[in-house]
C-alpha cells in the first residue's frame, strides 16, 4: 500500500498545485495514482480527481472516526499502485491545541512518510531551522524529504540546497521554480474549481511538466513504498452492489454546481437511486425525476447566466411547488433564493425560497459546524443517539453570502449548535417537501444522510402513486 502525505509548513504554499503535478506526472507515465484530501474540502479534491483521473476521497477527524478513515483509506488505497494524500494548512495546524485532527495526526494514523512543501520566498539559510523545528516538534512524524517551492533561480536553489544538507537529513526531492503560468487561479473562497476553470486540462499538464523535470519522481515513489502499513491495512469487502434503481434524483453538475463528496454520490446508488445530472447553465428544463439534489458551487460567478436561463428556472419553481422532493446546499440554495446580489448586480433567482441573497465582503459562515434537529425537518430523523433527545451531527460551511427579507415564520430542520447556518442560530429551510441549508453534509456514520433523503423521496413518491 504505497503512499505518502503533501503537507507544508503553512497554507498558502503551494501544496496543491505540487500535488496536482505529482499526481498528473505520475499518471503520465502509467502509474495508477489514488487521490485523497485531508478535511472538508471540495474545491482542491475537483482538481487532484482530473490529475489523476481518479475521484479524490475526503479523510476528516471531524466528521469521521478513526477507524472509518482507516476504512476509506484502505478501500480505496487497494485499488491502487500509489496513494497521494494532500494535507489542508500547514502539517500542525488544526483545531485542538494537541494537534488530535492535524496532517501530522493523520499521517500517524495511516502511517504516511511526509513531503514537506516549502514556500522559499524570501528565505534563504533559514529554511534549515524550519525543517529542523518541524522535524523535532513531533518525531512520531516521519518528514521524508523537501520539495522547494517558488525558488528564485538556480543561484537561489543552490544555497538552499546547501543550507538543508549541512545542517539537516531531510533530502531535497526537488525545486519548483517561480512560474506565474503554475498558478491556479484564486478568488474570494479559494481556487478556482476545476469543473469551472476553463484551461483546468492545460494548467493540469503544464505543472505535470514542472513536476517531472524539476521532482525526482523515482525517489519519490520509492518513499511512498517504503511506507509502513497503516494499522488497518486490509481494505474491508466490497460493499454489496447497489439495487436496481427504482428512482431517479436530478441532480445539478455544470461549472456553477459541483460541491459533491464522491461517497455521496456512491451513496444515492447503494440507496436505489439513479443520479440524473442537468446543467443549470443550459438544460431548457428539469429533466423527469422523483427528487431534486442541488450542491454547492459558486452561483455568484453565473449569476448572469442562471439568471438568463428562465426556462429552467420556472421549471424548477413549478416542480418544488408542486411537491417534488428535493434537497439544496450553500450555492444551491442561494439559487433557489429571489435574488442574489453581488459587485453592484442584482439577478433574479428561482424564488422558491422568499428571501434575497447579498454576497458579503467577509465570511458569514466558515469552518466546522454541529447542529441538532429541531423535529420538524422532512426526513427521518437520524438515528443513533438514544433515548429521546434530539439528534446531533457535524457538517461544515464555507460562505460569503446571506439572506435577507426572509419572514418571520419560515420551518427551520436544526439548529446550531456551532456556525452560523441561515441565522447564527438556525439552519436549513423547510418549504413544502424542500429542506435548503447553508451547510454542507456528509454521508459518514455519523449521519447517512443520503439514505434519509432517498427515503424521504422514495416516501413522497408512494405517496403520490
Amino acid at each position: 500500500m504505497s503512499h505518502l502525505l503533501i503537507s507544508a509548513a503553512h497554507k498558502s504554499s503551494g501544496k496543491t498545485s505540487i500535488a496536482v503535478g505529482i499526481a498528473a506526472a505520475l499518471s503520465r507515465r502509467g502509474v495508477t495514482v489514488q487521490p485523497f484530501k485531508k478535511g472538508p474540502d471540495f474545491i482542491d479534491p475537483l482538481w487532484l480527481a482530473r490529475a489523476a483521473g481518479r475521484d479524490c476521497h475526503n479523510l476528516d477527524f471531524y466528521t469521521m472516526a478513526e477507524p472509518e478513515i482507516l476504512e476509506l483509506f484502505a478501500r480505496h488505497a487497494g485499488g491502487a499502485e500509489l496513494s497521494l494524500i494532500e494535507g489542508n494548512k500547514g502539517l500542525h495546524d488544526g483545531v485542538d491545541l494537541e494537534g488530535r485532527d492535524s496532517n501530522a495526526a493523520l499521517a500517524r494514523l495511516l502511517g504516511a512518510p511526509v513531503v514537506l512543501v516549502i514556500d522559499t520566498r524570501g528565505t534563504i539559510r533559514g529554511v534549515a531551522p524550519l525543517v529542523l523545528g518541524y522535524q523535532a516538534f513531533d518525531p512520531a512524524v516521519s518528514i521524508a524529504g523537501v520539495i522547494l517551492n517558488q525558488v528564485g533561480g538556480p543561484r537561489h536553489e543552490g544555497k538552499l540546497r546547501a543550507a538543508l544538507e549541512r545542517y539537516t537529513d531531510v533530502p531535497v526531492l526537488g525545486a519548483v521554480q517561480r512560474d506565474p503560468a503554475l498558478e491556479i487561479g484564486e478568488r474570494h473562497i479559494g481556487l478556482i474549481p476545476a469543473n469551472e476553470e476553463r484551461e483546468a486540462d492545460s494548467k493540469i499538464a503544464r505543472l505535470a511538466d514542472a513536476v517531472s523535470a524539476q521532482v525526482d519522481l523515482h525517489r519519490l515513489s520509492e518513499i511512498a513504498l517504503a511506507a509502513p502499513l497503516p494499522a488497518a491495512a486490509a481494505a474491508p469487502p466490497a460493499p454489496p452492489a447497489p439495487p436496481a434503481p427504482d428512482l431517479r434524483i436530478a441532480i445539478a453538475r455544470d461549472a456553477a454546481f459541483g460541491f459533491y463528496y464522491p461517497g455521496d454520490l456512491e451513496a444515492f446508488a447503494a440507496a436505489g437511486a439513479e443520479l440524473v445530472p442537468f446543467d443549470t447553465l443550459s438544460s431548457p428544463e428539469l429533466p423527469e425525476a422523483d427528487g431534486l439534489f442541488l450542491g454547492g458551487g459558486f452561483p455568484e460567478s453565473f449569476m448572469a447566466r442562471l439568471s438568463a436561463n428562465a426556462g429552467l428556472r420556472a421549471s424548477i419553481r413549478t416542480a418544488i411547488g408542486a411537491g417534488l422532493p428535493a434537497y439544496a446546499e450553500c450555492g444551491g440554495l442561494m439559487y433557489l433564493a429571489r435574488s442574489l446580489r453581488w459587485n453592484g448586480e442584482r439577478h433574479e433567482m428561482a424564488g422558491v425560497i422568499p428571501g434575497d441573497v447579498v454576497m458579503n465582503e467577509r465570511p458569514k459562515g466558515r469552518g466546522y459546524t454541529q447542529v441538532e434537529e429541531t423535529g420538524r425537518g422532512l426526513w427521518p430523523l437520524q438515528d443513533g443517539t438514544g433515548g429521546n433527545a434530539p439528534a446531533r451531527f457535524p457538517a461544515h460551511e464555507f460562505h460569503y453570502a446571506s439572506l435577507e427579507n426572509l419572514p418571520g415564520d419560515l420551518t427551520y430542520a436544526y439548529r446550531v449548535l456551532r456556525g452560523f447556518g441561515v441565522d447564527g442560530a438556525r439552519d436549513g429551510i423547510v418549504i413544502g417537501n424542500l429542506t435548503a441549508s447553508f451547510m454542507h453534509l456528509r454521508d459518514v456514520r455519523a449521519n447517512h444522510w443520503v439514505e434519509r433523503f432517498v427515503g424521504f423521496v422514495r416516501e413522497r413518491k408512494q405517496s403520490r402513486a
